[in-house]
């Protein structure tokens, strides 16, 4: 069974198209600036590679034989491009033109997100923005399919993974406007309502377990001994604030959650919920070590100020009732 040749190598290539073009080692080695002996070395490892001789050994200077000519036909577009592809590539590195491909959780790809892109993505550095799940994009970041991540809570298993704390949020429960409207209306001498009130009268509406919010919410509620049948639920918070919003039940979700379904702001309510290890939600930005350092800085920055100067406000605003700490910087 005939052997399958190893790959050309371009180096050794490129000497034997040197030694082609001036007719010996002597002068092929002083145009590549090597010694005479690693050229040869070059010429007789790309034959042994390929399985074939070259050039003709008994003509002064050497020729290429059949195979050789064959492969002098071939070597000129080859190292051409491969020179191609090498000023490209080096060029792009130092302009920092290399695309970026950032993966966010749903809430922040929507949120601080555009905020991020707007500020960082031009002409010398442009960014594409994936968002999904915590274990999904953790997964693509250990795959390389993208280079920086935001997430909330990860279990991280590779040493070469980078963990910046970026921020966290306080679990607040909301509640439809109109719902605590229609009970003030009905209890005038009735004390006003809190969690318990709502906990104890109305549903939990939750997210769905396969999201790290979910299984966070799970157990804050469980610390807090809400036991609500899984009645409702869902993986994004539009549809959890619609059924809020409809008075079937109340919600336990964040502000950035809040934020990202703002148009229904005007029809829900928030109460502060107990604070504790267990009634925060924490970002992070991953990225591998030594890979995207500075932008990842500049992350963090931008990050921080964007929800000081535009979400809070807006936030407090829109929600009077929203707790201090609702958004901290980490």
């Amino acid at each position: 069974m005939r052997r399958t040749p190893a790959p050309i190598d371009l180096r050794a290539l490129q000497a034997f198209v040197a030694v082609c073009e001036t007719g010996s080692m002597t002068a092929a080695a002083r145009r590549l600036g090597l010694s005479q002996s690693a050229v040869s070395q070059s010429i007789a490892a790309l034959e042994r590679e390929q399985g074939a001789d070259l050039f003709d050994r008994d003509s002064r200077p050497p020729r290429p034989n059949r195979a050789g000519r064959a492969l002098l036909e071939l070597a000129g577009p080859l190292l051409e491009h491969a020179q191609t592809v090498s000023a490209r590539l080096g060029a792009e590195s130092l302009a920092g033109t290399l695309p970026l491909r950032l993966g966010c959780v749903d809430s922040f790809a929507a949120t601080v997100g555009p905020e991020l892109i707007r500020a960082m993505s031009g002409p010398a550095r442009q960014i594409t923005l994936w968002s999904g799940l915590t274990p999904g994009l953790a997964a693509q970041l250990h795959a390389r399919e993208v280079d920086v991540v935001v997430c909330t809570q990860t279990a991280l298993t590779d040493a070469r993974i980078v963990e910046v704390p970026l921020f966290s949020e306080a679990f607040v429960a909301v509640v439809s406007r109109r719902w605590l409207e229609e009970r003030a209306a009905g209890h005038a001498q009735g004390s006003t309502p809190d969690w318990r009130t709502l906990a104890d009268e109305l549903p939990l509406i939750r997210y769905t377990a396969r999201s790290v919010i979910g299984q966070q919410v799970d157990r804050f509620a469980r610390h807090l001994g809400i036991e609500s049948p899984r009645r409702y639920e869902f993986d994004a918070t539009d549809p959890l604030l619609s059924l809020v919003s409809a008075k079937l039940g109340f919600a336990i979700s964040t502000p950035l959650c809040l934020w990202q379904a703002r148009h229904y702001l005007d029809e829900i309510a928030v109460l502060p919920l107990p604070e504790g290890r267990l009634a925060r939600r924490e970002f992070f930005v991953l990225h591998r070590q030594g890979e995207w350092d500075g932008f990842v800085d500049e992350t963090v920055t931008l990050t921080r100020r964007v929800l000081e100067h535009l979400i809070r406000p807006a936030l407090v605003r829109a929600v009077p009732t929203l707790p201090d700490d609702a958004l901290r910087q980490a």
